[in-house]
């Protein structure tokens, strides 16, 4: 009698245990690694193979743009490649070693508190260059009212201050390079208690426009900078588009801004990971409500605050209370930085990375950027949120690299914004409208004799600067200034121009006088004949 035929179950079992232990080890971790490696995005390999395409810096701007001809045109980092650090080759992994520790410079602020109208306390903690060139914290050196050199103003990210990580970079950098650099704190943060009913949000320029008031009041000499990072980043735009040409910003940096604050709310809804880092910032604004709860317990819903599972449950809860919005979705679109591009009137360059975990790449105005003709807008495949790590060891940031070249060289060009002061005094719009022929040229008479025209319309500053020299050497020339004033004043060339035509002239006086005498002879010839 025959056998009965085994279960096919039953012989794939007995295949599958003569497979050794080890082999599905093996197995496990090939399935593991390549699930990890899809789930954070890891991109070791494609850099590996496609570095040279992929790590190009892709640039927007006006064709016409002149920030991009004088200035980004000459930054070599801006037209190099960016290639992230190999074993953080992954937004995300960028983005949490970044927040997690991120490898700091170690150093030390000077703080100094600003109260603002409303009563409110604003941290201003300060590097300076020569901080950092010593080395010693207990002798740094004040910062006089004469004092030229350029002064870079941060603005940071949500619920950041200045002791995290990516700022310290920032601020060590940019004072190394030769600058002082003021890290402007946002209100409750960096260990001062909030003073007043007013709190920071997404939106809030207000802040922004005291702190550059006051700065420029204390230091007149020293042109101002500024730069943003993240919410910093929106609030810095946004501030520049209110402004227009008023603002005393030479220029600035914007770095990882979320642009539209309604695209960004849905896009860190949408999945899972996304969903994470939503949580993750949701409860570090409950810390920092958490710190000042008197007040929002008073302003606020409390209650709603403790149970937000969301950014989007705190600003219900908190910020709309706050600030008086009707809904979320009106307090984003009112604080978006989007709407406010077209009104930039100083040199901008935006930075933004197309795998930003949080602020997605769709919200990024691509053609607000491209037409107008101040802002440049560069945009890598790479960089995670405001991380960019580089070289083998992850000890410096890209974007710090490219921030701190920007502005060096727009700092020793003529691009550089000056601030339109508007005139109590003015009589009207029309004399405003008047030509440049109209109002000059003046005559600019130096001590050697040498007169020259004075162009006084290539800039507020320079206009009052050559007026002021004018008065001191003399009035106005237009039709005012007679023969004899200049001949006081330039006796020697005016002697030596005079020598130079006797010399020149004489053979062609001889000529004339031969040439008058020949013509009157000739009538009394004809009439002897």
């Amino acid at each position: 009698m025959d056998d009965p035929m085994p279960s096919p179950y039953a012989l794939l079992f007995e295949a599958l245990w003569l497979i050794p232990i080890r082999h599905y080890l093996y197995a496990l971790i090939l399935i593991w690694t390549a699930f990890f490696y899809k789930f954070v995005e890891f991109h070791f390999l494609g850099d590996a193979v496609l570095q040279y395409f992929r790590g190009r810096v892709n640039l927007i701007y006006n064709p016409d743009s002149p920030i991009y001809h004088g200035v980004v045109s000459r930054c070599r980092t801006l037209h190099s490649r960016y290639v992230a650090t190999p074993w953080l080759a992954s937004p995300h992994l960028q983005t949490c070693f970044l927040n997690f520790h991120g490898l700091p410079p170690v150093f030390t602020y000077t703080r100094k508190l600003f109260r603002a109208s409303d009563g409110g306390t604003i941290a201003l903690d300060w590097l300076t260059n020569s901080h950092v060139v010593d080395g010693d914290p207990h002798n740094q050196k004040e910062i006089s009212k004469e004092d030229t050199t350029p002064i870079a103003v941060v603005i940071p990210g949500l619920t950041s201050d200045s002791s995290s990580a990516y700022l310290k970079h920032l601020a060590y950098n940019t004072a190394k390079s030769g600058w002082n650099v003021v890290i402007s704190n946002h209100r409750g943060l960096g260990g001062v208690s909030v003073t007043s009913d007013c709190f920071y949000n997404a939106g809030w320029t207000e802040d922004v426009r005291v702190v550059l008031d006051h700065l420029q009041h204390e230091f007149p000499m020293a042109p101002l900078f500024a730069i943003g990072t993240s919410i910093g980043a929106n609030i810095l735009v946004k501030y520049l588009g209110e402004e227009g040409e008023k603002t005393p910003l030479r220029g600035a940096v914007a770095i990882c801004s979320p642009w539209d604050l309604l695209i960004g709310d849905r896009f860190i809804s949408r999945k899972f990971k996304q969903r994470l880092y939503d949580r993750a910032l949701t409860i570090g604004l409950q810390g920092y409500a958490q710190l000042h709860e008197p007040q929002y317990t008073r302003l606020a819903n409390w209650e709603g605050i403790k149970k937000s599972r969301s950014i989007r449950d705190f600003d219900n809860h908190a910020t709309c209370h706050v600030g008086k919005f009707e809904t979320v979705d009106t307090f984003y679109r009112k604080s978006s930085s989007t709407q406010y591009v077209g009104n930039v009137a100083v040199p901008l360059l935006c930075i933004s990375a197309l795998d930003d975990p949080l602020c997605t790449k769709e919200a990024i105005p691509w053609e607000e950027c491209r037409a107008n003709k101040n802002i440049v807008l560069a945009t890598t495949n790479h960089g995670g949120h405001l991380a960019f790590f580089e070289g083998l060891t992850a000890s410096s940031l890209w974007w710090v690299r490219a921030t701190n070249e920007f502005l060096g060289a727009l700092s020793c060009s003529r691009y550089m914004h000056i601030q339109k002061i508007q005139e109590s005094g003015s009589s009207g719009s029309g004399k405003q409208d008047e030509t440049s022929i109209n109002q000059g040229p003046y005559l600019n008479i130096a001590e050697d004799g040498l007169v020259a025209a004075a162009n006084l319309e290539e800039n507020t500053t320079r206009s009052k600067e050559a007026t002021q020299v004018l008065n001191q050497r003399g009035p106005k020339v237009k039709d005012k200034r007679s023969f004899n004033v200049l001949c006081r004043q330039t006796k020697r060339s005016i002697w030596l121009l005079g020598y130079i035509g006797m010399v020149t002239g004489f053979p062609l006086v001889g000529m004339l006088m031969n040439y008058l005498f020949r013509k009157k002879q000739r009538p009394i010839t004809a009439s002897k004949s």
